[in-house]
């Protein structure tokens, strides 16, 4: 028991680390770190002595589930010269298809990274209520009883090529939400990207150059981003956690429905070509829109947020330190904060989904794991593809905009350019 609870102690801040001066462990090849059946990983491993004398010593290399359950752990002892590097390698022997720490270290130095097994067999089970669709057909009905309203003013930034507006309008519950609008100059009907922001983002608004031939909304949700400065919930996720009907994500999710309302209200907007990104909430956002919203023509959410709760907790710090002392402070049962969580859960909404869906996961994702990723992103049922940055944490690679611009090509017409954010 002690030995595990060492090993877990060394894994939970999975972080790149090395504390060692003279000898240094580096782990190569990240992109061998995804592997599919029949492949097995070769975890490539050199070890630098910077020192003036040889060293010899074992090097270890760990391997434990991502809900750091031990699974083994593999030795090699190597001799190095003074000034000189030596390369050796590990095979882990993985029992399932999954993400797994690994750890290697050798003389006070050591690395932390996950590696995957065939993600595409990362199977969550829905744990939706038997009320589940007719929860969000309650929702939707009583969005679309609140008259929007919209309201529009032009800003400074506009320019020749896109005018700017600050956009308020009303969402459930008569609350008033808020958004940065960009739409071309020249008349005509233009596709229009939504984008979703992360959890706490600070307000942004499209970029003045923008994408060119495309309109642009960026939302801000209630209370958070543009509307935070009246933010009434406190820290989102947790507020009214023992009451479905008035969740912070009820709400927030008919605000990302909203948003669609908005950009098919302009008269300039192909309502055939709406398109939809965001990271972590915004990725779940993003989910959400295209679970309760046809409108949608295709997505492209990276390292969502709100996924696979039960399993979320017990591989992430957060948000389970944070949703524990709320569960505590109302007296929930687990049972009974797990069913509510289970209506705002996107591996559950993601079965509702039709449209294409490309996602961006960080392999090295302690805040939004991989494993909580693939749990919805396996519940899709429509046309859907997937990009893994492996060195990534909760964060994904420079040109994930571009590859985004690409596969959102066939609905920009005519052929769009842009620079990037």
């Amino acid at each position: 028991m002690m030995k595990k609870i060492l090993l877990f102690a060394l894994f939970v801040s999975f972080s790149w680390s090395a504390v060692a001066q003279n000898i240094n462990v580096k782990v190569e090849n990240p992109d061998s770190w995804e592997v599919l059946p029949p492949q097995k990983h070769k975890i490539e491993v050199t070890v630098v002595n910077k020192d003036n004398k040889p060293f010899g010593g074992d090097v270890r290399f760990t391997v434990m589930t991502d809900k750091n359950k031990y699974l083994s752990q593999q030795s090699k002892t190597v001799n190095v010269k003074a000034g000189d590097s030596i390369e050796i390698s590990f095979v882990p022997q993985l029992p399932e298809a999954g993400f797994y720490r690994c750890r290697v270290e050798c003389d006070g130095s050591f690395k932390v990274f996950n590696i995957a097994l065939d993600p595409l067999k990362v199977i969550s089970k829905s744990d939706a209520q038997p009320d589940f669709d007719a929860f969000w057909e309650r929702a939707l009905a009583e969005l679309k009883s609140v008259e929007p309203d919209y309201q529009l003013t032009k800003m400074p930034e506009s320019n020749s090529k896109k005018d700017f507006y600050l956009v308020k309008m009303k969402s459930l519950g008569g609350v008033e939400i808020s958004g940065y609008y960009a739409v071309p100059v020249k008349k005509g009907k233009y596709p229009v990207l939504i984008s979703y922001m992360g959890y706490g983002s600070k307000p942004w608004m499209p970029s003045v150059d923008g994408i060119e031939g495309v309109a642009e909304f960026v939302l801000s949700v209630r209370g958070q981003a543009l509307n935070e400065p009246i933010n009434t919930y406190g820290d989102w996720i947790q507020y009214k956690l023992d009451d479905i009907d008035n969740y912070y994500y009820r709400g927030a999710f008919m605000d990302v429905v909203r948003a669609i309302d908005f950009v098919c209200s302009r008269e300039e907007i192909d309502v055939t070509r709406i398109l939809a990104q965001g990271g972590s909430q915004g990725g779940a956002f993003t989910f959400a829109a295209c679970a309760l919203d046809n409108r949608i023509a295709a997505a492209a959410p990276d390292v969502p947020f709100l996924s696979d709760y039960s399993d979320y907790f017990e591989v992430a710090l957060w948000p389970n330190s944070t949703v524990r002392y709320k569960q505590k402070e109302l007296g929930l049962s687990n049972e009974e904060m797990f069913r509510n969580l289970s209506y705002f859960d996107i591996k559950n909404l993601a079965p509702r989904i039709t449209c294409p869906i490309y996602m961006a996961y960080g392999l090295q994702d302690d805040v939004c794991p991989p494993h909580i990723n693939f749990a919805a992103y396996n519940n899709i049922t429509s046309p859907k593809k997937y990009i893994t940055y492996p060195t990534a944490g909760h964060y994904v690679g420079d040109g994930w905009w571009d590859k985004k611009l690409e596969f959102f090509a066939d609905y920009f017409a005519p052929q769009t350019k842009s620079k990037k954010r």
